[in-house]
């Protein structure tokens, strides 16, 4: 359990085990998750539902969860999901309807069949540096495709190299895992 523990408070900032002081962060149970999306690009969009650990600070009562790197927070998609729709719609240049057919779980659709809500979600809040910060800023005039293409390809360049290079939206896949 130990290992886990973050190594700071996320409210207060304090170190969670101060060398020869008491713990700050205790174990506050178990939180079960859903993370939606493929487990590897090459399978189906699944549900998969895991715990995760939950600690609370003894200082500023603030909670927070550790879970896999994968797993965001505030986000019902893995990493690795958001960043294979984003090079499937900016770098493949897909509709968000095709994109959302390999990407989310949900086999029936709604009335938003011809476009996807959450992808665009996901590109504004790349946008406005709330989703994958390590994508450089973009011009404000750039278009929802354009600024997945660079998020995409930001994350793919984070992917661990190999003798022969999958492509880039594989790339992207594992880069996005390890980029948040």
């Amino acid at each position: 359990m130990g290992r886990v523990r973050p190594k700071r408070c996320p409210g207060c900032k304090r170190a969670s085990h101060p060398l020869g002081g008491k713990v700050v962060l205790h174990g506050h149970g178990r939180r079960e998750r859903q993370v939606r999306g493929p487990a590897s690009p090459d399978q189906a969009p699944a549900l998969c539902e895991l715990f995760v650990r939950r600690y609370r600070c003894k200082i500023c009562k603030a909670l927070c969860t550790v879970g896999p790197r994968e797993m965001l927070t505030q986000r019902l998609y893995s990493a690795s999901a958001i960043g294979w729709a984003l090079a499937l719609f900016g770098v493949l240049g897909l509709a968000a309807a095709m994109v959302r057919e390999r990407v989310s779980p949900w086999a029936r659709w709604g009335t938003s069949a011809r476009r996807w809500p959450t992808l665009l979600r996901w590109v504004k809040a790349i946008r406005s540096r709330g989703l994958l910060r390590s994508v450089r800023p973009a011009p404000p005039t750039w278009t929802a495709r354009r600024l997945a293409e660079r998020a995409a390809t930001t994350l793919a360049a984070l992917a661990l190299p190999s003798p022969e290079p999958p492509p880039i939206e594989v790339q992207a896949f594992h880069g996005a895992a390890r980029a948040s």
